[in-house]
């Protein structure tokens, strides 16, 4: 028999656009192409113009650039690109890592207070985010672009 996830019954989440899982604190945003094209859409540049300004390579892939230690497109404690913003923003807080135990999604609180507030995501919400994303050191980096079929993303032109 199957061990009962921590989060089995749900959990409560709700953003409240305080900006801390913007905070990079040494962490990293790893695009996917598909990512890098709403965005650069989204901004009205070309492909090569965007990872011109907004990407630098970290072990072998495309990362976003950062202003310190705040994501470049933090803007006045907001996400500048929120409406295409990429898939592991999208899908925080609910990462593979922090999804673990019980012991990481406490510690993952301490620093986001949207956490344990807000509407409750059930286990089958939280199944299909988790299969959005990718288990990498910083958090997911997926190529789906809905986000519980809410958000319709403009189709990017190749430039």
């Amino acid at each position: 028999m199957a061990r009962k996830r921590f989060f089995a019954d749900g959990l409560h989440f709700e953003c409240t656009g305080c900006g801390n899982c913007c905070r990079l604190g040494g962490g990293f945003v790893y695009p996917s192409d598909e990512d890098i094209r709403y965005l650069a859409h989204h901004l009205g540049l070309i492909l090569s113009e965007f990872a011109d300004r907004f990407l630098e390579v970290h072990e072998n892939r495309f990362v976003l650039t950062s202003e310190g230690d705040d994501c470049i497109f933090l803007k006045d404690n907001a996400c500048s690109v929120y409406d295409v913003r990429p898939t592991q923003c999208r899908t925080f807080p609910f990462w593979p890592a922090n999804l673990k135990s019980r012991y990481r999604w406490k510690l993952i609180a301490e620093d986001c207070e949207g956490i344990g507030r807000g509407r409750l995501y059930s286990k089958e919400e939280i199944d299909r985010i988790l299969l959005e994303s990718d288990d990498t050191e910083a958090g997911p980096a997926a190529s789906t672009r809905n986000d519980s079929g809410k958000e319709h993303q403009p189709e990017p032109t190749d430039q």
